[in-house]
């Protein structure tokens, strides 16, 4: 029988060892202190913890004067609207006549476009132009006075062909009827007159005509070719003259898109100064459809800037554009719909003695919702029947 091996021995001995108390601190004590702690630990901070009951916003927002309120955004405009100028042709900017914060009054030049190929074809039109005029002079002054000689000294001549043929006739026929010179002679003389009365016709009606001056059709023609060259010149200088773009209004430039040496088109958007009366200026107050049965024009509203909440700016109210239109200010708030439509609500501010406002800028907008009271509209009633 085989002897046990060391190596059972001692697993023997290992597992006859007797537990001590160190042992059971290892096992027990040490995850109790543990966890005791750790209970500690969350109790001591959740003690400590600042409980605020109704802590503040981290900005405060715009307060509504009115007990019932329909807010809504505004946006700040000039009173003429913001007006956008575009180039009516395309071309190459030369110079920027104007800067932002100038006064323009009414036809001030703003910018200008490349009119050297312009100026040269209006030289040619001009000259085309002169071409024609004088043309139509020439032909207004017929007949030439010095031509009525040389055309009368011509009928002359063709008279005396014919009093020398017809003298030579005669002497022919005289002959012929003394049987001295034959037939042949008398057709050839014959011939030689209506020949010479044929060149005094003609030099005659050559002389006629000049007398006569110019046809009044060639004068017809000759003056729709005036006509048709001023024109063209005309043409060219309205192209000219388009290519310095005026100030249709009187206002202020608020913005310059446009540098010296830039190519521009003429696409339907493409603002490249923007101008405006800032005198007074407007609010253009985006409803959403789902408040407009709440609306009254006359309801009383105010404005409150974004970044400067206590100042309140009184509106008045201008107009409604009727149009309703799909939404395209969007405020920033993550609640806010961007699948509606909004009625745009115009209201005059005057800024002068407040902060000043400036165009495209964001207006909180509150207007007053409240109904009028039974006691007003019995008033209104009964003042009505009395009158």
């Amino acid at each position: 029988m085989s002897s046990p091996s060391p190596r059972r021995e001692g697993s023997n001995r290992r597992l006859k060892r007797h537990t001590t108390f160190a042992d059971v601190f290892t096992q027990y004590g040490l995850p109790a202190i543990a966890t005791g702690l750790i209970a500690f630990a969350m109790w001591y901070v959740w003690g400590q913890r600042v409980v605020a009951t109704n802590p503040p916003p981290p900005i405060e927002p715009a307060q509504s004067p009115f007990s019932a309120t329909l807010a809504a955004s505004g946006l700040v405009e000039a009173q003429t609207e913001n007006i956008s100028v575009g180039s009516p042709t395309p071309g190459i900017v030369t110079k920027v006549l104007v800067t932002v914060g100038d006064m323009v009054d009414t036809g001030t030049p703003l910018f200008q476009l490349d009119d050297r190929d312009l100026a040269s074809d209006l030289a040619v039109k001009q000259a085309a132009l002169t071409e024609a005029k004088n043309e139509l002079v020439r032909l207004e002054a017929q007949p030439r006075p010095e031509e009525v000689p040389l055309r009368e000294a011509a009928v002359n001549e063709a008279k005396a062909s014919v009093d020398l043929a017809s003298d030579a006739l005669r002497r022919v026929e005289d002959t012929f009827a003394k049987k001295v010179s034959t037939e042949q002679d008398l057709i050839n003389k014959r011939e030689t007159l209506l020949i010479a009365e044929a060149k005094l016709a003609h030099a005659q009606a050559d002389l006629d005509l000049l007398e006569a001056g110019t046809w009044s059709y060639d004068l017809d023609v000759a003056r729709a070719d005036v006509a048709k060259a001023d024109a063209e010149v005309k043409k060219v200088e309205t192209a000219l003259e388009l290519l310095v773009v005026p100030a249709l209004v009187a206002g202020e430039v608020l913005q310059v898109n446009v540098r010296p040496g830039e190519f521009v088109g003429t696409p339907p958007g493409q603002p490249l100064i923007v101008l405006g009366d800032v005198d007074r200026l407007h609010v253009r107050v985006d409803i959403d459809e789902f408040d407009i049965a709440r609306f009254r024009p006359e309801a009383a509203a105010t404005a409150v800037p974004r970044g400067s909440l206590q100042e309140k700016y009184p509106l008045e109210f201008v107009r409604i554009e009727p149009y309703v239109v799909p939404k395209k200010s969007l405020t920033g708030d993550n609640t806010e719909r961007v699948d509606t439509r909004v009625l745009q609500v115009i209201y005059s501010c005057d800024p002068r003695g407040r902060p000043p406002l400036y165009v495209g800028q964001q207006m909180e907008v509150f207007i007053d919702a409240n109904e009028p009271t039974a006691t007003a509209g019995a008033a209104e009633a009964n003042a009505g029947g009395g009158t």
